[in-house]
Parts: C-alpha cells; sequence; structure tokens
C-alpha cells in the first residue's frame, strides 16, 4: 500500500514538474523558433546578419570576454584571499561579493550613473583625459563585470574549504613556492568549479539587461548589446527581426547549458 502511494506521489510531481517546464521554457523557445523562421529561412538570414546585428553580437562578446578575464582574476584572488587568510573585516568582504545578487541590475546602473556621469566629481578628470564612461563601450563593459563578478569566486569557495590546507602546507614545507603550490596542488582540485564558475559568469554576461540598457545610452550599433537590440527591434515593430536575434541568444543559452551539464558531471 505504501509503495502504491509513494509511486503517485512520485507521477504526480514529475507531471507537475514537466508540465511547469513545458509552459514556463519550451512553449516560450518552440514559439520564438516559430516566429523567428515564420517569415522563411532568408528572411531570417537577412534579420541575424544585419550590420547593427552584428555590431551587437561585437559587443556583447567584447563585454562578456572583459566580464570574463577581470573576474577569472578577482575570483581566484577573493576565494583564495577569503579561505586562506584570517583578518578583520573578512566577513565584509564576503558580504560586498554578494551584492550583485542581491540588489536590481538597473540600481546598479543607475549608482554607476552617478558615480561617472556629468554630475559625478569624477567627470571633470575624465573629460581631461579624454575617457568616455557612460553612454560608451567602457559602461557597458563596467555594468557586465559588477553584475557578473559573484559568480566564480562563489563556485570556488566552498570547494577550498572542503580540501582544508593540509596538502599546500605539507608543500610549502617540502620548499615549494607560492605560485607552484597553487599550480600544481590547489588548482588541480578546483579547475572544475573555476570552469562552472566561467560558464555561469558567461550565462549572466550575454544575457544582462538591466544595467546594460541604463548604461549604454541604446546608441545603435555602438552600445548596443545583442538584449538591447532585441529590444529595439521590437519596439520598431519589426517581430521577426527581434525574434531572429532573440533565436541567437538561445543558440548560445543551449550551448552554455550543455557545457553546464557537462561540467557538473565532472
Amino acid at each position: 500500500m505504501q509503495k502504491k502511494e509513494n509511486k503517485v506521489v512520485k507521477y504526480i510531481l514529475i507531471g507537475i514538474c514537466v508540465l511547469f517546464l513545458f509552459v514556463m521554457l519550451v512553449l516560450p523557445l518552440c514559439y520564438i523558433i516559430s516566429i523567428a523562421l515564420g517569415s522563411g529561412i532568408k528572411t531570417y538570414l537577412v534579420a541575424i546578419t544585419d550590420k547593427y546585428t552584428i555590431k551587437a553580437m561585437k559587443l556583447t562578446i567584447i563585454a562578456t570576454l572583459w566580464a570574463l578575464a577581470v573576474n577569472m582574476f578577482f575570483g581566484l584572488s577573493a576565494a583564495w584571499c577569503l579561505t586562506r587568510f584570517d583578518f578583520r573585516g573578512k566577513k565584509v568582504i564576503s558580504t560586498l561579493i554578494d551584492l550583485p545578487l542581491t540588489i536590481s541590475p538597473v540600481i546598479a546602473g543607475l549608482v554607476f550613473l552617478l558615480t561617472y556621469g556629468r554630475q559625478s566629481v569624477l567627470y571633470p578628470l575624465f573629460d581631461e583625459l579624454g575617457i568616455s564612461v557612460i553612454f560608451a563601450v567602457p559602461g557597458v563593459v563596467l555594468a557586465t563585470i559588477f553584475v557578473t563578478f559573484p559568480y566564480i569566486s562563489r563556485e570556488i569557495i566552498p570547494v577550498l574549504n572542503t580540501i582544508g590546507t593540509n596538502e599546500e602546507e605539507a608543500a610549502a614545507l617540502m620548499g615549494m613556492n607560492g605560485f607552484t603550490i597553487f599550480r600544481k596542488i590547489t588548482f588541480p582540485h578546483i579547475r572544475w568549479a573555476f570552469l562552472f564558475g566561467v560558464v555561469l559568469c558567461t550565462a549572466r554576461a550575454m544575457g544582462e539587461f538591466g544595467a546594460v540598457s541604463v548604461l549604454s545610452g541604446h546608441l545603435r550599433g555602438l552600445t548596443n548589446t545583442l538584449p538591447l537590440h532585441v529590444e529595439v527591434l521590437y519596439q520598431g515593430y519589426d517581430f521577426t527581426g527581434a525574434f531572429a536575434v532573440s533565436s541567437l541568444l538561445v543558440i548560445m543559452a543551449v550551448v552554455i547549458l550543455i557545457l553546464r551539464n557537462i561540467l557538473e558531471k565532472k
């Protein structure tokens, strides 16, 4: 009797999960693809090879690569610092790392707008040096870095806490320097967590909208990333183009999802 009840509950829960995933994920994705290809493959190819789409894709890739470069260095440094050293203010730093996860990206964009905009005390210095942050590519990159920097460090920190310091201390007693210890002992333990964090960081960077929207100024062909370009096309009633460009983000998301599943197994 107990087995029958468990099976009933199990199949009900499975049915709820499948139905929810179908309604929330599969159905919208299928709708995007059907609309994108609804006017024919030729129209689809014209939309995704448009010069503004290409420029938006290039900017998305540039912002993502900058975010990865900065966050890989910051993530490793922060994780090493928080797990291998004790110091005053350690909990404060750990809390600040999670800040992008707790505040709205739009608010983050407004903060950077106030910090580096014309009303900022820093603006005369940037203006004198000829550096444009707001409504320029540096602002897009800065916003992307901000919203993605917790992901790599938060994947590495639990692994470093789990493995402890015994192997590293033994290597230090045997005369290894810090870099050799990290390269031969520490990094092999954290490499899969590190790569998993890189995948999450990439996915977040490519899909960022809120903070980038505030700082970009929506300059078509200059500061629009792919998500912003989709919004411009949709508001311009170019629905086929908007869904076609959206399908590029869907394809990227599927590729990242496959990589994530592979790394989870590792």
